[in-house]
């Protein structure tokens, strides 16, 4: 069987893809999870890498839980209550943790439904780019569940507490326009014109600074949640190291010599 996720690299962009399109790139195993995760381990401890993007194949972004292992009780719904929670914590949840502990910046290019799972996993990326074909549910109640995945705190982060209320307590499905409107996602673009909406950012991204962008983000991921004075004693830390990498000496050389 050919991977869950594929994974490319362009210079110092790499591009993740999930491969289960008959599946609608439905994450409910161990094994996909393990993979996805170790794909964020190798970018990780690859400081050559700048930028990642994540999408689906086919028509679907992700579809989110296995529906007939939750019928079944098997895989992530299989076992004793006791069994279930330890699989999540061992599985699906350490996919939030993966993406959130990327020091590189990542961009989700929903091509397609990210419905449930598939739509925190859109969550989880730094940045969020709609094809005019995407559609977003927090369709868990629908199901008579809960996001187990982390999506009660993604969610909210994304659009406030307000508007994520509604989406988790209907279960209701947008377009991604409404997305748009929510601030879900930073743009839409046309179906066939996503991938290369999503490379151009990577690209304008992964020209910069590899530590500054990889010091930016966790300024940003920090300042989520310390006080102002924590977020500036971080930031005087991180700005000393920036004005002694020979990147920082570089860009400004560029600068006066007026090259990129």
């Amino acid at each position: 069987m050919t991977a869950f996720v594929r994974f490319e690299r362009e210079d110092a962009i790499v591009t993740l893809t999930l491969n289960r399109p008959d599946e609608r790139n439905a994450l409910s195993t161990q094994e996909q999870c393990d993979e996805l995760v170790d794909c964020c381990e190798r970018v990780r401890t690859d400081e050559s890498v700048h930028v990642v993007i994540l999408t689906g194949a086919g028509s679907a972004f992700s579809a989110g839980g296995n529906v007939k292992d939750m019928r079944d009780k098997r895989g992530i719904a299989g076992g004793t209550p006791y069994q279930i929670a330890q699989g999540y914590q061992r599985g699906i949840q350490r996919i939030p943790l993966a993406l959130h502990a990327l020091e590189v910046p990542t961009i989700a290019a929903v091509n397609g439904a990210a419905v449930g799972a598939g739509c925190d996993l859109a969550c989880m990326c730094d940045i969020r780019i709609a094809s005019d074909k995407a559609r977003f549910a927090e369709s868990f109640v629908k199901l008579g569940i809960i996001p187990g995945d982390g999506g009660a705190w993604l969610l909210q982060r994304a659009i406030g507490y307000q508007k994520a209320a509604e989406l988790s307590f209907t279960g209701d499905m947008i377009d991604a326009q409404t997305a748009l409107e929510l601030g879900l996602v930073s743009r839409v673009v046309p179906h066939d014109e996503l991938m290369g909406a999503a490379r151009a950012l990577a690209q304008r991204i992964a020209a910069n600074p590899g530590p500054a962008l990889r010091m930016a983000k966790r300024l940003l991921r920090q300042a989520q949640t310390a006080r102002l004075d924590e977020t500036l004693q971080l930031s005087a830390a991180l700005q000393a190291l920036a004005h002694h990498t020979s990147e920082h000496d570089a860009a400004v050389a560029a600068f006066f010599e007026g090259r990129k």
